[in-house]
């Protein structure tokens, strides 16, 4: 039996809620430094003590012990699968308008694809756990400052792992600050997962605040907000105008969505021409008027990268425009 406290299950479906609100389209961007404070408090405080004369040793405001791995993996998965339903709730209707797959299929295709992503979550909860320490002595406030602190740390590395083993590098934590423009100046040395550690660190000493008794607490709260509104406040600093001074031309024309075995050499070589037709001569194109850069779609098309076809099309249209190409493409054919 996992014995997980119901508050704990309720804490997990807040955090998970408040990881959706964060990203688009609710763009409820200034929660994210809290979204994940109340996962943290869960796995933190999820586990009653098995022994009454503990239970009678724990402070008034601690009735609950930090999960053992195992508690602290399903908390953590069952967060992600509800997070990644409600921020990649699109592959459903992907899957059935363009994949062509009937709904119930569909409908497994995006509850498998939440099932595994999810496991990242589960894996930063089973790790967060883990540094708690699921011995009956864990309640102790050492163990519990041991896992805040390391808490910014396990996201980051869960984030690197999702990125670079299952190469989905999409709605990390980092992301819901697009529109920052002041705080993500500190991209250019970190990435994105910079981001993510600044805004778990910010919800670490939130879900600290909770988790201290009562003396602490406000001390906690106040560093938290303070943080949190100096660290927001950059999404309402308007950046500099930067004055034009180059010129690019995207190319997108009505491409159908066609299916690999419709893909004739024919009707790939007549959409490469189109594709360097409108790129040559754009409608509405002024006389002596030059492109410093043209792009072409991400990827209406079977293109790959190393189609003599496809290299020889985009290196012609570069030499005749005397401009930079930029071309989607889906691959290579190995």
């Amino acid at each position: 039996m996992l014995k997980i406290d119901r508050s704990a299950l309720g804490l997990t479906v807040v955090s998970a809620v408040l990881q959706v609100l964060i990203f688009p389209l609710p763009n409820l961007y200034c929660l994210s430094w809290i979204a994940v404070a109340p996962l943290i408090v869960a796995i933190l405080r999820c586990r009653a003590p098995e022994t009454p004369r503990l239970q009678l040793q724990l402070d008034d405001q601690v009735r609950l012990l930090p999960g053992t791995p195992w508690q602290g993996f399903v908390l953590g998965y069952l967060c992600g699968i509800l997070w990644f339903a409600g921020t990649c709730y699109w592959i459903f209707d992907t899957m059935h308008r363009y994949g062509g797959l009937p709904i119930p299929a569909a409908m497994l295709a995006l509850v498998l694809f939440c099932m595994y992503v999810g496991l990242y979550h589960g894996m930063f909860g089973l790790l967060l756990a883990l540094v708690a320490g699921s011995s009956e002595a864990a309640g102790s406030t050492l163990s519990v400052r041991r896992a805040l602190v390391a808490a910014p740390f396990l996201w980051v590395a869960v984030e690197l792992a999702r990125t670079r083993i299952t190469a989905f590098p999409w709605e990390l934590l980092g992301y819901s600050q697009t529109a920052n423009f002041a705080l993500t100046r500190i991209a250019t040395l970190t990435g994105v997962y910079g981001l993510s550690f600044e805004i778990l660190l910010v919800n670490s000493v939130f879900a600290a605040a909770f988790l201290a008794s009562r003396g602490p607490r406000k001390r906690l709260l106040a560093a938290a907000c303070v943080a949190a509104v100096i660290l927001q406040a950059g999404q309402w600093l308007a950046p500099p105008p930067v004055t034009a001074d180059r010129t690019a031309l995207l190319v997108q024309p009505n491409i159908p969505i066609l299916e690999g075995a419709r893909w004739t050499k024919d009707y790939f070589q007549e959409t490469l021409r189109d594709l360097t037709k409108v790129s040559l001569h754009p409608p509405g194109e002024k006389a002596g008027e030059h492109f410093d850069f043209i792009v072409w779609p991400e990827s209406p098309s079977p293109f790959y990268t190393n189609d003599p076809l496809f290299q020889g099309a985009v290196s012609e249209l570069a030499r005749r425009s005397g401009t930079w190409v930029v071309a989607g493409s889906i691959g290579l054919i190995i």
